[in-house]
């Protein structure tokens, strides 16, 4: 699945139901809180200083390194960037003051090192151990030793389905894009509107349905980068799903968390000594990971 779409399903990774839910609940009372509330973490004007909460519009996104240039546009959604809470964190997290959401920085950190956890001890010791000529499963531990991760709550506001356009194209609550680190862990909702291109098929999008029990898996831009594209990172989008009206007739607002791994910021990502020969040559120069990561989050706001 990693080499050919760039997506997959997990289960049995040991972050458990109860856990997912309850940072579900957490998020929407973040995001039910009053926007004044909300804008008291306002996300700072630097893209990159991708901490704390945009509200609807704010942000905007681009189809990343794949895709020609384009104008980039906005889109219905808000979300809520945090990051490690530790003092030695590059970047500081902008929160809520304890006395509008008592307990959400606990259990945001909380749910964080759960992700964290399977991210190190599974996670990348399965990926390491699957590209050709690694033979190390602590291979990319070493370029992940910062916790430089982020976890993002997401709304994707409901309403009435001309809101949405006429078809997806129109309709899209976050425009087709890439990830830009290692990679990507989702949580989503029972709503669903995830779509990824057939990588055989550009321009053609299907459906990645949420699953009871398993996480949604995907390959970032620099993992792909690191394996000379053996492993792929996949334009994907949001759109307000089919038939997905509720009994009032309007579409339903969406949740989701995804948790973004990055290397640190220090590493350069080159191509690793299986993944190029003869008849496959490198593909990408060697990166810097903090100017790749930075560059794309400055043109998302």
């Amino acid at each position: 699945a990693c080499r050919d779409v760039g997506f997959a399903y997990l289960i049995n990774t040991g972050i458990e139901d109860g856990e997912v839910q309850n940072m579900f609940d957490w998020s929407k009372k973040l995001f039910a809180l009053p926007l004044e509330t909300k804008l008291k973490a306002k996300h700072p004007p630097e893209g990159w200083k991708h901490r704390g909460y945009s509200a609807v519009g704010m942000e905007k996104v681009s189809e990343g390194f794949q895709a020609k240039p384009s104008p980039a546009q906005h889109y219905l959604k808000e979300s809520f960037d945090m990051g490690s809470d530790a003092p030695t964190a590059r970047l500081e997290n902008v929160w809520v003051p304890e006395e509008d959401l008592p307990g959400f920085r606990d259990a945001s950190c909380h749910f964080q090192a759960v992700c964290r956890h399977f991210q190190m001890t599974k996670l990348l010791p399965a990926l390491a151990m699957g590209i050709p000529g690694v033979n190390d499963k602590a291979f990319f531990e070493k370029f992940h030793k910062a916790e430089d991760n982020q976890l993002r709550l997401l709304r994707y506001p409901g309403g009435e389905p001309e809101v949405f356009g006429k078809d997806a194209q129109d309709g899209r609550r976050c425009g087709a894009h890439s990830d830009f680190g290692t990679c990507t862990l989702l949580f989503q909702d029972d709503v669903g509107g995830l779509e990824v291109e057939d990588p055989h098929l550009p321009g053609t999008f299907v459906p990645v349905p949420p699953v009871p029990g398993a996480v949604v898996f995907n390959v970032g831009d620099l993992l792909m980068r690191w394996s000379n594209d053996t492993l792929r990172s996949t334009l994907h989008r949001v759109v307000a799903p089919p038939f997905a009206a509720s009994k009032d007739g309007r579409v339903p607002e969406r949740y989701s968390i995804p948790y973004f791994m990055s290397p640190d910021r220090q590493a350069f990502v080159e191509c690793l000594p299986g993944c190029s020969g003869p008849d496959r040559p490198v593909r990408y120069p060697s990166v810097s990971a903090q100017k790749y990561i930075d560059d794309r989050l400055n043109a998302t706001y």
